[in-house]
């Protein structure tokens, strides 16, 4: 079963409880207790024992499906930071995240409600953060899917969606080099290629071994393999497949202007 079908179970009860109640649904078994959210999920009036630790020990099939709320809630609110949520943007998350049809109503009801407001959109993206604290190159490829739902029209970033997407980033804790990856790879102009150095996180005065030490970390972290054993669904396999290549494509760019073999 894709992940798709697999929130729908596992988030059921996002019609009433709203998008946060399919993300906490999804990482810790529906363990809210009917007194109230947790004070640290940002609500409510208690912490049920246990709660704490049932969400940082969530399973990799769990931790999947927070990911695909996350891109779902996060890209509903980001695709209406700027007002308006247009149809390139709805058909650029249906296109990339290549729902089945027999999926899209569910899929779309948690779109549906999330986008009515881009307020409140931290407190999903800092659940999402506590629970992937242990993999910041997941966090690095969910705020890399909402760069491609906000480049979806093919203009430039509206303001309002870059300074969301930048809060995201500050939320997730992610370093200045991640953020700076992310720009090279969406924030240029049609047609421009990114700048080699900065998708591998590096300055063009490092010298070739730190070039090189920095490819062969960040093709390690990406891998595709790596990234679904810590949470990011098959589904997102296009994507992976992506940074890789961006990140090899830099390299081989680095090391032609210098002459390396």
């Amino acid at each position: 079963m894709s992940v798709w079908g697999k929130i729908i179970g596992g988030v059921g009860g996002f019609l009433v409880l709203g998008p946060l109640g399919a993300l906490v649904g999804a990482a810790a078994g529906h363990a809210v207790d009917k007194e109230g959210w947790p004070s640290w999920l940002g609500g409510g009036t208690s912490d049920r024992p246990g709660l704490r630790e049932r969400i940082g020990k969530a399973t990799a099939d769990a931790r999947q499906q927070v990911f695909a709320v996350g891109v779902i809630v996060l890209g509903a609110k980001m695709a209406k930071a700027d007002g308006h949520v247009s149809r390139d943007e709805v058909a650029a998350f249906k296109r990339i995240f290549q729902i089945p049809p027999g999926d899209m109503k569910a899929v779309g009801a948690i779109f549906d409600q999330a986008k009515q407001s881009a307020d409140g959109y931290e407190i999903y993206a800092r659940q999402i953060a506590r629970l992937f604290s242990d993999s910041p190159q997941v966090l690095e490829e969910l705020l890399a899917s909402l760069y491609q739902i906000a480049r979806a029209d093919g203009g430039a970033l509206h303001p309002a969606e870059t300074a969301f997407l930048n809060d995201v980033a500050r939320i997730f804790g992610l370093p200045p080099e991640a953020i700076n990856r992310l720009h090279a790879r969406y924030e240029r102009a049609s047609g421009d290629e990114a700048d080699p150095y900065a998708v591998l996180g590096v300055t063009p005065n490092a010298n070739d071994e730190e070039v090189r030490a920095a490819w062969k970390r960040l093709s390690r972290e990406h891998h595709p393999d790596v990234l679904m054993s810590k949470g990011m669904p098959e589904e997102f396999i296009a994507q992976a497949n992506e940074k890789m290549a961006a990140i090899n494509h830099a390299y081989d760019r680095v090391r032609e202007r210098r002459g390396l073999k």
